[in-house]
């Protein structure tokens, strides 16, 4: 049996039918209470943008409320999409967040938009180019937090000297490549695209250079949870789940759209909604001792040094038994 790893979480705040997005934060409170008492490692929250069903588009802010009402789990962005903000920005805030909270946040660093190409030109007004300028956004967002600004006469308050730890995420090989490069950590979101998980996190083994701050690589890989006391009705859920995502992903999270069930039936059935599906393709679904197993073989095969747990479920009561079940049986 595999030596267990630490785990953690990455909550998105997902809004559930006839709540709002205050009710959905508070829920996300009371998760970050929960698993800080069962021995979870950190929180992650993502950013995303005009999507109806996610209330996480401010992580700084909300890891702000969080980190108030808890006291030792760490808690950090997974991540921050750095090409839609300034470098200086960033540092400032989570600067910030770790001045009060010494020790406790971490700032995990995607190039993806988190968001469709209209809102990203006309709301946040960035050009898709921006991305490509990631490599070296992240080299001057590290500089600001060890003091060593690139900008001559130009230091980040709060933020210098903070050292936050950075973390590259990636769902390919060319995060894969960066963080090598870098020396910094690397997460794969293996939770919704899991084509390169393998290849890319052998890779960056292969190819790492150590750092200062990281001697040795460092893996964290994302995958799904659906626990429940029966085989049966974890797979039940696991129905749902995709029923929802299917559901998400053709309505584009738009506010006020809909699909009738039979509509859903349909498309659910469909090859791009088979495709949909397959984005859970790493899930942990079934009994403790079945979802146990499953996260032991998966870290093996993703040489993971830590696993950060996406929870699943049809309403927020399932994903919360989910988390309850996972720690009596991991730690």
């Amino acid at each position: 049996m595999s030596q267990h790893v630490p785990l953690s979480l990455i909550d998105f705040c997902t809004i559930y039918d006839a709540e709002t997005p205050g009710q959905s934060m508070q829920r996300s409170v009371e998760l970050a209470r929960d698993a800080e008492r069962l021995g979870f490692l950190r929180i992650w929250y993502s950013e995303h943008h005009n999507m109806s069903t996610i209330a996480s588009s401010a992580p700084a802010v909300l890891i702000a409320h969080i980190a108030a009402n808890t006291s030792t789990i760490r808690l950090g962005a997974g991540g921050v999409m750095l090409p839609n903000h300034s470098p200086y920005v960033v540092a400032e805030q989570f600067g910030t967040l770790a001045e009060l909270h010494p020790g406790r946040i971490d700032l995990g660093l995607g190039r993806a938009p988190g968001t469709d190409q209209n809102t990203l030109g006309r709301a946040l007004r960035r050009h898709p180019a921006a991305a490509e300028n990631f490599p070296q956004d992240v080299v001057e967002l590290q500089s600001y937090f060890s003091d060593r600004s690139t900008i001559p006469g130009v230091r980040a308050v709060p933020g210098a000297g903070t050292d936050v730890p950075l973390y590259i995420l990636g769902s390919s090989l060319f995060g894969a490549s960066l963080a090598a490069k870098l020396g910094l950590p690397y997460s794969f979101a293996s939770h919704f695209a899991p084509q390169h998980l393998t290849a890319a996190t052998s890779y960056y083994r292969d190819n790492y250079v150590p750092s200062e701050q990281h001697p040795e690589p460092y893996v964290i890989a994302a995958v799904n949870v659906i626990a429940d006391e029966t085989s049966a009705g974890a797979h039940q859920q696991r129905s749902l789940v995709e029923r929802n995502r299917v559901r998400a992903f053709m309505t584009r999270g738009r506010v006020g759209a809909s699909l009738t069930e039979a509509q859903l039936d349909g498309l659910v059935a469909s090859p791009q909604g088979r495709q949909i599906a397959d984005m859970l393709r790493y899930t942990a679904c079934g009994t403790p001792e079945e979802v146990t197993a499953y996260l032991e073989q998966f870290q093996d095969a993703a040489h993971a040094d830590e696993l950060m747990i996406s929870l699943q479920g049809p309403d927020f009561a399932h994903a919360h038994r989910s988390l309850e079940l996972l720690a009596g049986a991991w730690f």
